[in-house]
């Protein structure tokens, strides 16, 4: 590290405070949306557009190309990451690929979920129920997911 070259600790990317003494591909992982294998593409794209090393510790970034990261990082598909990388293909509205993180992962699995609930689908009522969804046996397992149901036991005041 030279002497103009300023270490960062906490460095902001996509609304999110990231480690600056982790590599760029484990760093990028503490964003929810992104995981292992979409880190590593991302931090290999980012090489590629800066030069810099995809495993350079993340606080011996610049703070200019802090923005190159976050376009990278909100929009991968326009950087030439594959479609197969993406978590959200072939959207239910509008049928395009799309990448979310953060917040507007949240909100598009809530406003899924409440439309399937509100068409009466099978996964709609699994999960309004709080009951599995994908065929697991429920006799012996997730035995505390829901209430009990049954008989309560009497109170013994006198």
């Amino acid at each position: 590290m030279t002497e103009n070259e300023e270490f960062r600790h906490i460095v902001r990317v996509a609304s999110k405070d990231l480690n600056g003494n982790m590599p760029i591909c484990r760093a990028l992982i503490k964003i929810k949306g992104i995981g292992i294998r979409m880190g590593k593409s991302i931090a290999l794209v980012f090489e590629k557009e800066t030069g810099t090393k995809y495993d350079s510790k993340l606080g011996l970034l610049p703070e200019n190309l802090d923005k190159v990261l976050e376009d990278i990082v909100l929009d991968p598909k326009k950087h030439g990451i594959p479609v197969h990388d993406l978590n959200k293909r072939k959207e239910y509205a509008s049928g395009e690929d799309k990448h979310l993180v953060m917040a507007d992962l949240d909100f598009q699995a809530r406003t899924e979920f409440q439309r399937l609930n509100e068409i009466k689908s099978y996964r709609g009522l699994r999960r309004s129920w709080g009951l599995t969804v994908r065929g697991q046996r429920t006799k012996s397992t997730h035995r505390g997911k829901g209430g009990t149901i049954g008989v309560m036991k009497k109170d013994n005041k006198k």
